[in-house]
């Protein structure tokens, strides 16, 4: 289980996150949602150490350093990977690092993706690439696996296939943290959804407790953020009311 307990963290002039308390058990799908400079981002990389902040993160009661970091992967669309190597030497980099690395899930990934195996990454498409770096988060074998927008650049068929293999291949001991704008996409993917905004966590709701009340999450998300319907009208009124 990761716990995060009063996790603040400040950019020069703004505070990114504030005071964020999150429990994240073990077998979760967790969608991760909040517009542009919600703390999406920089909540995974407090997770994984990669920037300094304050408060606490623990796995299973410890804190995560390089002794238990390979039970977290991460899948982002900046790009984690080595540019001048092919995906069969990423295979056996990873395997040299990770004794849980599984060949069969990256195997079938790579035959999913159709992509190419003896070719440099930096020829990749862009596509290519986000749909590569999903594959070494998954197949590196670790039980928390965060996915950054890890769809950018793919298409609607590619993600929606995705989804559907992503939820036949996880096993009970892994979550998946997916943090993405793609809301009604991944709707009936999720089991659980938190709402980030300006860095404070403003919802936290799970698939059944949906259920139960009757909404979507698409009507969830809206009726957390006080959605304006009329705003877009309103916006091209004042506008062509100027025009004329």
């Amino acid at each position: 289980m990761i716990e995060i307990k009063n996790l603040t963290k400040r950019y020069t002039g703004y505070p990114a996150l504030k005071e964020v308390n999150l429990t994240l058990p073990r077998g979760e799908i967790v969608g991760l949602f909040g517009e542009n400079g919600a703390g999406k981002t920089t909540l995974m990389k407090c997770i994984l150490g990669f920037i300094p902040y304050r408060g606490e993160i623990t796995l299973d009661g410890e804190a995560i350093t390089h002794k238990n970091i390979a039970r977290v992967s991460f899948a982002t669309c900046e790009h984690s990977f080595f540019p001048e190597l092919t995906a069969e030497a990423h295979r056996d980099f990873y395997k040299s690092h990770f004794p849980t690395f599984s060949d069969t899930r990256f195997d079938g990934l790579m035959d999913f993706f159709e992509l190419p195996r003896h070719k440099r990454l930096k020829s990749f498409s862009t596509g290519q690439k986000n749909q590569f770096e999903v594959i070494l988060a998954l197949s590196q074998g670790a039980e928390y696996i965060l996915m950054d927008e890890p769809f950018a650049g793919n298409d609607l068929f590619n993600r929606s296939d995705f989804y559907r293999v992503l939820a036949g291949i996880l096993t009970p001991r892994e979550t998946v943290i997916l943090s993405t704008h793609l809301i009604e996409e991944v709707s009936g993917f999720v089991g659980r959804a938190i709402l980030l905004h300006k860095g404070e966590v403003l919802g936290d709701v799970t698939a059944e407790q949906l259920e139960e009340t009757g909404k979507t999450l698409t009507d969830y998300v809206k009726e957390v953020y006080s959605y304006r319907a009329d705003r877009v009208s309103q916006a091209i009124d004042s506008m062509c009311g100027e025009e004329e």
